[in-house]
Parts: structure tokens; C-alpha cells; sequence
């Protein structure tokens, strides 16, 4: 990247935090596969202004965890009762979340007023909060693979910075190439059979297989009426539908008002599929599920993904294969100091 397309790129994010905003790296799931990513992404934090206290070290890691079991629950609570944290920034997915939900005091979490933010794994935990409370925090980019990355994705990072202190804020659909980014399979554009549906609820999701995962859990919130949004990485067609099919058979899609698809990356077809893709998937849900489901959100597992209040009051506006728009308000944002 040039110095002109650095430079550009941080105005970006000049004057977007608000003074003083204090970030609490936490790692409730996997530690960084490299510390380095760690030190930049706090350096990153620290020159917008951020105050940070960082729980995460590289060598307390345990296993493929950021620390024991014992220790990732503690941070979590230490971090959520310090007055001086405005925001539970994740680390990364990966795993971990599943293992200490009956150790944390969830309804603490929730009072606290700290925002948590991640995706993928951390999807868990805003379940377990979003059941507790309402809401969830949001589903935005974490630490590790974001902040931290040797070229971060400044856009992605305004966008965050920009949910988290405005009081409501519009998602459009992927228009970018079809395969950008992480080569996922397939398009990632909104396809030409989405349906077209203007609906409100309140917007629920995450990532697919930990939606499916909680299913009978206690953590497992029940959302009426509300708009379900989805994505995951690393899970061939098949493994998609049957997580949907799941859901399905438990009732949890009848009840929603629409369903919207973010990316689905990084699984791979042999020859045994025999022409089933993730199209053909698709158009099998579609044939099965009343709901409408709409594709195209931008998403999931990828560097230019957009930041998703849970919990938040949406308002869906799809307009088929020309795209669709999402309005999201009603929604804790961060406070001035």
C-alpha cells in the first residue's frame, strides 16, 4: 500500500471515537495465532484515542484457547465491572464460548452497559445476553484479524466506529466483485431469485452453526416476529442446510419475518456434489421454508464486513435482485465522556 492510500485511508478514521473511549481487549474463545497482530491492533486502538486494557497474553494461551477455562470466564467479568471500559472489543472466534457460558453471571454482563463486540464464535454470548436482556452488542470486527491486520480495512473499521456512536445506521447489499475477499465460493452479491419483502423486527442472528449449536440450549433466545440474519465460514452446501433444516424442524424460522444471508466462504465442492452448490441449496430452502430469504448482506468471515447491532429495531426494504436495504436503530451506542 502506498503512503498516499495509508494516509488516505486513516482520515478515515480521524475524529470518529469519541475522546476517551475505554476498549477492553478480552479473549473468551482462541488466542491469536500471532502475537504481532495483537500489538498492532492496540497500537491501532491507542492512536484513535482509545484507552486500553488489554486481558490478552500470548503466553497464558491454553490449548487453541486464549487461557484456561477459569481465566477467560474472569477477564470477561473483570472487564465488564470496570467503570473506566466502555467497550468489550473480542480478540477473535474460533472456539471457546461454548465451554464457559455456565460460568459467567450473564445477567451482570448485561447490566453493565458495556458494548461486546465480535462475531463468529461470540455469537454464543450475545445469544446468552440478547435472551438476558434484549441485547447483544454487536457483530463487528474483533482484534486479531481486523484491528490488527498488517492492512486493515479502514472502511470497515469507520463503518464500525460510525454504528457504535450513531443512534441508527442503513446497511445496503455486497455490490462489490462476486468473489472478493478470502475467496469465498459463489457470488457474494444479492442473487436474481432473492425475493422482494419490506418487513420490521428486531434483527437476531450470527453465525450459523452457533445459532444452531444453542438450539435447546438455555441460551438459546425465542425472537418473534424478528429479521435472522446468517452467515458462516468454512461449511460445504450440505453442512448449511442441514444447520437450516435444524432450525427449521425446531421452529425457529416459521416465526421470523425474513431471513438474510451474509457469505458463506471458504468450503469447497468434489466431485460427489454432482452439480448441488450453494445455489441449488439455496433454491431448495426456498422451496422448503416460507419465509423469504434474502442474500447479499455484507457480512460474515470477511475483511469489508459491516457492523450489526443485535437486538437493534430493523426495517427491511429488498427489493429482489436490485438489493435490498436494512435500517437499524433503537440501539445502546457509545457514550461522550
Amino acid at each position: 500500500m502506498t503512503e498516499a492510500a495509508t494516509a488516505a485511508g486513516r482520515e478515515l478514521l480521524d475524529g470518529l471515537v469519541p475522546a476517551g473511549t475505554g476498549v477492553a481487549i478480552v479473549a473468551p474463545c482462541g488466542h491469536a495465532g500471532d502475537p504481532a497482530n495483537v500489538e498492532r491492533g492496540v497500537a491501532l486502538l491507542e492512536s484513535l484515542g482509545c484507552r486500553v486494557r488489554n486481558f490478552y497474553s500470548h503466553g497464558a494461551r491454553f490449548q487453541r484457547f486464549g487461557a484456561t477455562d477459569e481465566q477467560r470466564a474472569a477477564q470477561l467479568m473483570e472487564a465488564a465491572a470496570d467503570p473506566d471500559i466502555d467497550v468489550l472489543l473480542c480478540l477473535r472466534g474460533s472456539y471457546g464460548i461454548s465451554r464457559i457460558l455456565p460460568a459467567l453471571d450473564i445477567p451482570a454482563l448485561a447490566a453493565s452497559g458495556k458494548l461486546l463486540v465480535g462475531y463468529s464464535d461470540v455469537t454464543a454470548l450475545q445469544f446468552a445476553l440478547l435472551k438476558q436482556a434484549g441485547m447483544a452488542g454487536f457483530q463487528g470486527p474483533m482484534l486479531a484479524g481486523d484491528f490488527g491486520a498488517e492492512q486493515p480495512n479502514r472502511q470497515a473499521l469507520a463503518t464500525f466506529w460510525n454504528t457504535l456512536s450513531a443512534p441508527q445506521t442503513v446497511v445496503r447489499n455486497y455490490t462489490g466483485p462476486a468473489g472478493a475477499d478470502r475467496a469465498p465460493n459463489g457470488d457474494r452479491r444479492t442473487d436474481p431469485h432473492s425475493p422482494a419483502v419490506q418487513c420490521e423486527g428486531k434483527l437476531w442472528g450470527g453465525n450459523l452453526a452457533m445459532v444452531a449449536h444453542l438450539v435447546g440450549s438455555p441460551w438459546f433466545p425465542q425472537i418473534d416476529g424478528g429479521i435472522l440474519f446468517l452467515e458462516d465460514v468454512n461449511e460445504h452446501p450440505f453442512r448449511v442446510e442441514r444447520m437450516m433444516l435444524q432450525l427449521e424442524h425446531a421452529g425457529v424460522l416459521a416465526r421470523q419475518k425474513a431471513i438474510v444471508l451474509g457469505d458463506f466462504s471458504c468450503y469447497r465442492l468434489g466431485e460427489v456434489d454432482n452439480g448441488y452448490d450453494f445455489g441449488e441449496m439455496l433454491a431448495f430452502l426456498r422451496r422448503r421454508i416460507a419465509v423469504p430469504i434474502v442474500t447479499g448482506l455484507p457480512f460474515g468471515h470477511v475483511r469489508d464486513l459491516v457492523t450489526l447491532p443485535v437486538g437493534a429495531h430493523a426495517a427491511l426494504d429488498a427489493k429482489g435482485a436490485e438489493g435490498f436495504t436494512l435500517t437499524l436503530s433503537g440501539y445502546p451506542t457509545l457514550r461522550r465522556r
